[in-house]
């Protein structure tokens, strides 16, 4: 047994580590946002492994069916929503939870209510659970905007108002993506520990990409600014090499790969979608607080999505976020447009 080798592995930084050092910074602060994150970290913890057993439970039987006690085994989706709904009332820290599969906002019980609002997606790009491609979950969190009783509007707020924002995807290997403000930081599951490692400290996305990501298959319904920025990419006009197309159709796998590599993520509104496809709660937002905290753009193709103050809980918008210059480009055209009209 190597010992040496087993030590080394003990001075290791912990999600766990990390928060309580940031939470060192700020002599004022109870824990609470701490308590909160560690019931977030064991909800994703449980979501790995019920994703990493998905195809088993299927070759047994036993997704969708019922097993020998006569309870219906649950759907990954609807099993994740559970883990979450279940991990942050628990945690006793929040008061109103916003989740992509409950049509209704949940208010949590007075007994157990704290200040914190969460939103969140459960499980995004759940429809690529079969062919094994990356999946994950996606949350941003509020801060309640004062000790009443809380009402929708505590989390019907624009995204610069969100404390912290992060994902958590589901693929080769387990990663954790958190911003609490101040940078953002990429943390992996090393499953013989059971603890997420900082593995990707202060990501910044690159100023320029090479990549860009969007689904070419609504191209006949798209707007002028996104035909002509696609267009700009495969062939570019002024004399440098078109750009790479990526498009995985997990949310999650496609911002995360941009976030690394840089270039730019597309869902913009069409014909068939007007208000754009992505929710704002739980997917632009969140993914747009991590894109300009690691120095990269999000922009709705009107504004600065971090800006757009929602109405319902469930709303939608168009989305073009990634490297800083990208971002830029797209920005330009539609301002082109706007002169035209």
């Amino acid at each position: 047994m190597d010992h040496a080798a087993d030590a080394h592995r003990t001075d290791l930084m912990t999600i766990t580590r990390f928060v309580l050092n940031e939470q060192s910074k700020y002599p004022e602060s109870r824990g609470d946002f701490t308590i909160l994150l560690n019931h977030i970290v064991l909800g994703c913890k449980f979501v790995c492994s019920a994703v990493n057993k998905a195809g088993l439970a299927k070759l047994i039987g036993l997704a969708g069916e019922t097993n020998v006690q006569g309870e219906e085994q649950k759907k990954l989706d609807v099993l994740s929503n559970e883990v979450f709904v279940k991990a942050l009332v628990s945690s006793g820290r929040t008061c109103i939870l916003v989740s992509e599969e409950d049509e209704e906002a949940t208010f949590v019980d007075p007994s157990k209510r704290g200040r914190y609002c969460v939103v969140f997606d459960p499980l995004d790009g759940s429809s690529n659970i079969d062919c094994g491609v990356s999946i994950g979950t996606i949350f941003g969190i509020y801060m309640m905007k004062d000790n009443r009783e809380p009402t929708l509007d505590d989390v019907l707020q624009p995204g610069k108002q969100m404390l912290a924002a992060g994902y958590c995807m589901y693929g080769s290997s387990c990663t954790l993506v958190l911003s609490t403000g101040e940078g953002v930081n990429g943390f992996t599951l090393d499953p013989s520990l059971g603890e997420f490692i900082l593995t990707h400290p202060d990501i910044k996305i690159p100023k320029k990409g090479k990549i860009y990501s969007v689904n070419e298959g609504n191209a006949k319904n798209w707007d002028g600014p996104t035909a002509k920025y696609v267009e700009k990419c495969k062939f570019p006009k002024d004399g440098s090499s078109s750009k790479s197309l990526r498009y995985i159709g997990s949310m999650v796998a496609d911002v995360h790969r941009t976030l690394l590599y840089g270039g730019i993520f597309l869902y913009p509104a069409d014909k068939k979608s007007p208000s754009g496809k992505l929710r704002v709660l739980y997917e632009v937002f969140p993914m747009s607080f991590l894109m300009e905290q690691a120095g990269g753009q999000a922009f709705t193709g009107k504004q600065r999505a971090l800006d757009l103050v929602p109405t319902k809980i469930h709303e939608r918008s168009p989305i073009f976020l990634g490297s800083f210059d990208d971002v830029e480009d797209i920005k330009a055209l539609y301002a082109a447009e706007g002169k035209k009209e």
